[in-house]
């Protein structure tokens, strides 16, 4: 399987001259986006959770084989710091139903204050379990810890048992923390480099996560990366310069658009 590489979110209009040309009305980037890449995060879930029939209107508006991963809304990560998960994992899954088979990864991104809690983790990824059983080729879960004491060898564990996959990330050019494989396919997140302008990446840096993606796993297994650092279009630029990065370690990613 390719290397899927897209942005978190599609909707910045710092974007507009780099991504979307000036004649591409706001209304029409989504689809504009999805001729040029194969997977977007949809990061504005993690805000406020759309309707479900706003994510089949997305669903019509993207062509077959489009994968929109999905972050978590803030109210289960943040406010409840994972308490009580079964009725908003459930809300959350009865909305993005309707992507049928457009749904991919959910992303649990955890608040940089939540210390480890590996009781409350389970008890989430449990009922992520029980919501997904209905998706046909099955639900797939990305947690992003942001607390040091989250790497442990029991939260490892967890995360194996249900296969959920340790979200790797990047700030500054470097690991966040480690970089486990818990799962048989992979979730990498990228936020910030140290390249001018400004919050660009360097070529060495997507280098060197090109080559840990092909070094953890095989040319077979999926592979999601998501460049957040949307100012002034640098994730646009990056997620294509990434691409010929993951070329070069002999792997290949699903469409991008040429270099801006």
């Amino acid at each position: 399987m390719p290397v899927l590489i897209g942005t978190s979110g599609w909707q910045y209009r710092s974007w507009r001259g780099v991504l979307y040309p000036p004649g591409v009305p706001q209304r029409r980037w989504l689809e504009y986006y999805a001729e040029r890449f194969a997977t977007v995060e949809n990061n504005n879930a993690f805000y406020r959770l759309a309707p479900r029939e706003t994510f089949e209107g997305w669903a019509v508006r993207t062509p077959p084989g489009f994968v929109m991963a999905v972050k978590a809304s803030r109210f289960l990560t943040h406010i409840r710091r994972l308490r009580d998960p079964a009725e908003p994992v459930a809300r959350m899954m009865a909305a993005t139903a309707g992507l049928g088979g457009r749904l991919g990864p959910v992303l649990v991104q955890l608040p940089p204050t939540f210390a480890a809690d590996p009781g409350r983790l389970e008890a989430c990824l449990a009922e992520f379990r029980r919501a997904g059983a209905s998706v046909p080729a099955g639900l797939r879960i990305a947690v992003e810890p942001r607390h040091g004491s989250w790497w442990s060898a029991d939260v490892r564990e967890i995360l194996t048992r249900y296969g959920a996959a340790l979200a790797w990330a990047d700030r500054l050019g470097s690991p966040v923390g480690p970089l486990w494989r818990t799962a048989g396919w992979g979730y990498l997140r990228l936020h910030e480099g140290t390249a001018a302008p400004c919050p660009r990446y360097t070529a060495a840096a997507l280098r060197e996560w090109a080559a840990r993606i092909a070094a953890a796993w095989p040319p077979e297994a999926d592979v999601y990366v998501y460049f957040n650092n949307d100012p002034g279009g640098a994730a646009v630029r990056d997620a294509a310069a990434f691409a010929d990065a993951v070329r070069q370690a002999g792997r290949t990613p699903a469409r991008t658009p040429a270099t801006p």
